[in-house]
């Protein structure tokens, strides 16, 4: 099952460290405001959570949860690129797969 979870916060762009006094080094102010409209729940009434906790992201969709980990030295200095792979990493531990396609966030089910 495929389903749009949410549009892609565009007021995050400007909480990247470059635009804000950020000096935590993986663009914390940055990753908090992307993963906040993610808190949601699905059309079919799944609760799909999403929220750092230091360098993990941790993303629990009903009963399944996945953590990934902001790589800085392994994947990026750049905020955006750390969190995608942070991201992935976390729904691929959830058994989910994210997207992102036009501006907006897909999240999709295995059944």
């Amino acid at each position: 099952m495929k389903a749009k979870l949410c549009d892609v916060n565009p007021a995050a762009k400007e909480k990247l460290p470059q635009s804000t006094d950020d000096k935590s080094g993986i663009g914390v102010h940055y990753v908090d405001a992307y993963l906040k409209p993610m808190n949601t729940k699905l059309e079919d009434g799944t609760a799909l959570r999403c929220k750092r906790r230091g360098l993990k992201i941790l993303l629990s969709v009903g009963a399944k949860k996945g953590e990934g980990l902001m790589r800085r030295l392994d994947v990026s200095p750049d905020p955006v690129v750390m969190l995608e792979a942070a991201l992935q990493e976390a729904a691929k531990a959830a058994g989910i797969e994210l997207n992102v396609e036009d501006g907006a966030i897909f999240v999709t089910l295995s059944s």
